[in-house]
């Protein structure tokens, strides 16, 4: 069957509509009826180009989204399947990728994942092997046909036809959390993202902030925008923070008690307020809008797409609707208040935090440009130091050493492929949940950890003010880091990263050394 997502979101005269649906938990379920029967409904009216399936959403154990996806591309409609790294390693993910593949299922929305709540005897171990970025970037090498080394030379493998989207936060309170977002977001079109679809928010605002970034820095790829229909229970949930990555304001919030009090119970209201949002959404210049929401029928999708075909003529009338900004929140642009979206010029939002004294990474710093820039200050002697010990009877001390050290002040994980560099001296291997190595996943809520909330920052948001006190922020995020090499775990970082065996090699041109080779 042809792909009619990819060919959609390909034709520039096409207004893409997708819809998500959640499969739950079991095998032959009520849920899991019901989601075909909903995914018949849209293949046979055609107005829906593809129903996406949830991996385990919110950390809720669901049934694996490909066995649906095959019932459902035998529908007659796209399916575009959630793969998450929360849960499989990068084995299990490549042989997912593989399997997809084989069965037809090529559109794939790549995510980080939420952290598990808890299931049998307990919360489950995280895994986190790889993040979004990364497995974005796999995809591209398997599209392109992945080389493998084998005792009779390279062998390639055959291309595969994967089409990967990715999200993103334009929602985030903080200018920390908002940037990092948006440098992710390069990182991960760069890696190959085909379609964006942003987390759930009905800041107007903030969708114009994200559509003027994107245009701004050229960066390829359809901008979908993110239609919840949102009922007063869950608008109530995810105004507390109980849903990552989710925001409503107090003033939604209240204005949907008030629409819950009618006769239908605020359905009429919700779907004008989606339609109106479909328009908007459209006018602005999005390629398609991703539709969503607990117990949203067929016909209410219907209704939501003809009804906001029609207002979209109208679309700048109803942005004054969408007025929900967070409390003390930040925006890139500064607003336009003739049309109530925002001007090309930057805020006055940027620079609004406290300094703080960070002795810790002053100390960093200083110890940085001594040794760890190449060809600068100790880095040659450091260099040649690690390589004379290596092997040797003072390797174990010297790494015993090292390992105190950055316990010490850096919460050290002994990984052996240190991070340090990329995240301002705040180690995501110890103080990230998820270990995120290429920016803050999309969970974080006014600069809290998602994991921890209101108990910890942060590590992005931290190492962002880190540097911001240098006028540096920029550097971070800067580049993409590659995968954390497990193989390294307990050894010293020192040593592989002097001796260019560490991710950081290539990037920084510390080029290998070995015992066998003494000259380079």
């Amino acid at each position: 069957m042809e792909n009619t997502f990819r060919k959609a979101i390909q034709d520039n005269n096409e207004f893409i509509v997708t819809w998500e649906l959640v499969p739950g938990r079991g095998s032959k379920e009520v849920s899991q009826e019901k989601a075909l029967q909903l995914a018949e409904q849209a293949a046979k009216g055609k107005k829906v180009h593809a129903v996406s399936l949830t991996d385990n959403p919110g950390g809720s154990v669901g049934i694996n989204p490909e066995g649906i996806g095959r019932e459902i591309k035998s529908l007659g409609i796209d399916a575009i399947i959630h793969v998450a790294c929360k849960d499989k390693n990068r084995t299990q993910l490549e042989s997912q990728l593989f399997s997809l593949e084989r069965s037809g299922l090529h559109n794939l929305l790549i995510l980080t994942g939420d952290y598990d709540p808890g299931n049998f005897f307990g919360r489950p171990k995280p895994v986190f092997d790889l993040d979004s970025t990364q497995l974005l970037a796999f995809i591209t090498k398997m599209n392109g046909g992945l080389e493998l080394p084998t005792v009779r030379g390279i062998h390639k493998l055959q291309p595969t036809h994967l089409f990967a989207g990715a999200a993103v936060s334009p929602f985030k309170a903080t200018e920390a959390e908002q940037m990092l977002q948006y440098t992710k977001l390069k990182k991960k079109i760069e890696n190959g993202a085909k379609f964006i679809i942003p987390q759930v928010g009905y800041d107007v605002r903030k969708y114009h902030e994200l559509y003027q970034f994107v245009k701004h820095n050229n960066l390829p790829g359809c901008l979908m925008g993110n239609i919840y229909l949102l009922t007063y229970g869950a608008a109530k949930a995810m105004s507390m923070n109980k849903v990552p990555g989710c925001i409503v304001t107090d003033k939604l919030v209240a204005e949907l008690e008030q629409e819950k009090q009618s006769s239908d119970k605020g359905v009429a209201a919700m779907l004008d307020r989606a339609a109106k949002l479909f328009a908007i959404l459209k006018g602005m210049g999005y390629k398609g809008v991703h539709l969503g929401g607990h117990n949203t029928t067929y016909e209410q999708v219907e209704y939501i797409i003809d009804r906001g075909n029609e207002l979209t003529a109208n679309w700048q009338d109803y942005i004054r609707e969408f007025d929900y900004p967070q409390k003390n929140g930040f925006y890139v642009y500064a607003k336009d208040e003739k049309t109530g979206l925002n001007t090309d010029q930057k805020s006055n939002d940027y620079n609004n935090y406290e300094k703080s004294f960070d002795l810790n990474y002053k100390m960093s710093r200083v110890v940085h440009k001594m040794m760890f820039e190449p060809n600068k200050g100790m880095f040659g002697f450091m260099r040649g130091f690690c390589h004379a010990i290596k092997d040797s009877a003072l390797e174990k001390p010297f790494h015993g050493i090292e390992h105190l050290a950055k316990s010490c002040m850096y919460n050290c994980q002994d990984c052996g492929d240190c991070a340090l560099i990329d995240v301002a001296y705040v180690c995501p291997m110890g103080n990230c949940p998820k270990n995120q190595r290429n920016g803050p996943c999309e969970g974080s809520y006014n600069g809290w950890c998602e994991v921890y909330p209101d108990k910890q920052k942060c590590i992005w948001v931290k190492a962002y003010y880190r540097l911001k006190d240098y006028s540096e922020e920029e550097k971070l995020n800067s580049y993409h880091v590659s995968p954390y090499n497990w193989e390294k775990q307990h050894t010293s970082g020192w040593i592989n990263f002097f001796e260019g065996q560490d991710h950081s090699a290539e990037r920084l041109g510390i080029r290998p050394r070995t015992k066998s080779k003494e000259k380079e």
